[in-house]
């Protein structure tokens, strides 16, 4: 697709101006040439709380402007050197007929993987991971499920039969493993830090273990439990503390720190991730754009990824040595 360039991100306008799109890349009617894809899904009627996440994708995009001015940190690459990415905008979602949404999300998302593009999609409460590994399972096989999250979402909701699809942003997980989309014996629950009874046999790394260990260690658990086969990347950036992250439905205290969580994320390049996004970004809750900020980040982290997959070669400054 010609719309399709490696063309620098190095800012020729200021970082707050121009149209929204995320890093300001082109935006794009389809994924054809892309290797990745953005999709935002501004849904959140499955939210249990505070409701806001339909905002996410623009706050998202909006937060991801100064991002564009530099070369990224650490690696002193430019991604869109070695990554050709469009932004798709947004899924048009029917809000009056609720039930035909997750099958529109997931016909978007298919759309766009049919090119061979990888989707990164911008939330959006949690629901709409469903939709998203049902279409990226259709194209990859079963998946492995790596979820950065405080709350695990595999609750059984006590209307839905097993396997039954509940329209709740804390059952779709539950849902994806009862249909066979994610197998639990290579998932793994990261930041968790509220109660449920039956993990459905999903390895959890509580938000203890993770601050008892450290970055490198974390990662290499994922690595262990998850294996070589095809992964789905999910980020609830509730997983953050809310110090960092206040501007979300559901904050839970004593979450992980954004620097920590890029330690960790920067330490998963080996991994086979065919799609991943971040969701619960709510900007009504939010203070200065910060929680925006920090999920803009987590998925520009996500794009280096792929640019180091595709030959990008990390630079660092000079380590001192400590006294």
């Amino acid at each position: 697709m010609s719309a399709v360039t490696s063309s620098s991100i190095i800012a020729s306008e200021q970082t707050f101006t121009t149209a929204r799109t995320f890093l300001r890349i082109p935006h794009a009617a389809s994924a054809e040439g892309a290797d990745v894809a953005f999709l935002g899904i501004p849904f959140d009627l499955a939210t249990s709380n505070r409701p806001g996440a339909r905002l996410g994708p623009g706050a998202i995009r909006g937060a991801s402007g100064q991002l564009a001015e530099l070369p990224a940190y650490p690696g002193g690459f430019d991604p869109l050197q070695h990554v050709r990415a469009v932004d798709l905008g947004d899924v048009y979602l029917h809000y009056g007929d609720s039930r035909s949404i997750p099958g529109t999300i997931e016909a978007a998302a298919a759309q766009a993987m049919e090119t061979g593009a990888t989707l990164f999609g911008l939330g959006g409460d949690h629901f709409i991971s469903f939709p998203l590994l049902k279409a990226t399972a259709a194209r990859h096989g079963k998946l492995a499920l790596i979820q950065f999250d405080a709350h695990p979402d595999t609750w059984q909701d006590p209307k839905a039969a097993p396997g039954e699809l509940a329209m709740d942003h804390g059952t779709m997980f539950r849902t994806a493993v009862e249909t066979g989309i994610i197998d639990p014996a290579r998932s793994i629950q990261v930041g968790i830090r509220t109660w449920v009874d039956d993990p459905l046999g999903i390895a959890i790394l509580d938000n203890v273990a993770c601050d008892d260990a450290t970055p490198e260690g974390i990662a290499a658990i994922i690595r262990r439990v998850v294996g070589e086969g095809p992964c789905y990347l999910t980020m609830d950036i509730d997983c953050l503390d809310p110090a960092y992250a206040p501007g979300t439905g559901t904050p839970v205290a004593g979450g992980l720190t954004p620097l920590k969580l890029l330690r960790v994320l920067r330490a998963l390049d080996d991994l086979d991730i065919v799609g991943c996004d971040v969701v619960e970004v709510s900007p009504p809750y939010d203070v200065a754009g910060i929680t925006a900020l920090n999920a803009a980040t987590i998925m520009y982290e996500q794009l280096c990824r792929v640019a180091r997959r595709k030959g990008a070669v990390d630079q660092s400054y000079p380590r001192l040595s400590l006294p």
